[in-house]
């Protein structure tokens, strides 16, 4: 079951020019969560033991047999930032006539890995050219990304300020845009941490077409000894944003009806959807339980219809 807060879009403004700061979290939301997420394979039942389903991502442990039995092309390329090393990206293409809209997968705090990967070969199965950019690209200690930093990853992925994300995901946005069969209207989806940074990006760039948060939160600020969702920065969102969060995480599910209330202030476009008895990361986690396991059948089609909706 799911627990929806829509907010009508309004009409917007023409769009200012391009401020790619966002707001920095007043204290890292994610950071209590790394270790447990990166246990989670072990703690999860085998794969074989919950029906994997192909008409929504895979769990944690089935992604790598998902990936290898993919027919879809998949490609690892390089994508040129300004100054500095290149973004080592995966990139799927889907199997159709048309051109097609372009989607940035945002990992989440343990960084790039096969989950990531498998997300986005399921968004290029329902149409979508995904591109999943490994963004601790270059922050190894021989210039390497996710890989090579080992368990430095929670520390070298909460050292990136949200200028750095922005200007990162800028680079995969053109390179997205540069293709041939790309019809230029680019949307985002990340989860957990990458789910923060997905709401980050609607504010830093307004010519994203759709913004998709899993469990993440938005902008906060400290009032007083609390952690409040900080208004200010939400001004500068263009795209409208789609959040799906578990019904039992609190530490995110609190924020969802303040997001919504000041959205609504500002006349902007924000749906959510508590799962009910879902815990944080129920998508990637799906095996873990039947809650988890209802939770990722329910949102994902509904994630993509909201991508469709506002990217053709």
């Amino acid at each position: 079951m799911t627990r929806s807060v829509f907010v009508a879009a309004c009409v917007l403004a023409a769009s200012p020019a391009f401020a790619q700061t966002a707001a920095r979290p007043g204290v890292d939301p994610h950071a209590g969560h790394m270790m447990p997420e990166m246990m989670m394979a072990a703690q999860q039942p085998a794969a074989s033991a919950r029906q994997d389903n192909p008409a929504i991502p895979p769990d944690n442990a089935a992604s790598a047999a998902r990936l290898k039995d993919s027919p879809r092309h998949g490609e690892w390329v390089d994508i040129k930032m300004p100054t500095g090393a290149p973004i080592k990206s995966f990139v799927v293409y889907p199997e159709r006539k048309d051109k097609a809209p372009v989607v940035l997968v945002i990992h989440d705090i343990n960084g790039m890995g096969d989950w990531g990967r498998a997300v986005g070969d399921q968004l290029a199965k329902e149409g979508f050219i995904a591109i999943v950019p490994d963004l601790l690209s270059g922050k190894g200690p021989n210039g390497g990304g996710t890989e090579e930093l080992g368990p430095g990853v929670g520390q070298a992925i909460r050292a990136l300020t949200p200028d750095d994300v922005a200007s990162r995901l800028n680079a995969a946005m053109a390179y997205g845009k540069s293709l041939p069969s790309s019809n230029r209207k680019t949307a985002v989806i990340g989860f957990c941490w990458g789910g923060s940074a997905s709401f980050n990006y609607a504010i830093a760039q307004p010519e994203l077409a759709a913004s998709v948060v899993y469990y993440g939160t938005p902008p906060m600020k400290t009032v007083e000894g609390a952690q409040v969702v900080d208004p200010a920065p939400l001004a500068g969102i263009k795209a409208p944003i789609v959040g799906f969060y578990g019904g039992n995480d609190a530490r995110v599910t609190s924020t969802v009806e303040p997001t919504a209330a000041e959205m609504k202030k500002l006349g902007k476009p924000y749906e959510s959807h508590v799962m009910e008895g879902a815990g944080h990361g129920f998508l990637k986690s799906q095996a873990s339980s039947e809650a988890n396991g209802k939770a990722a059948a329910d949102a994902w089609p509904l994630t993509i219809a909201f991508l469709k909706k506002n990217t053709q």
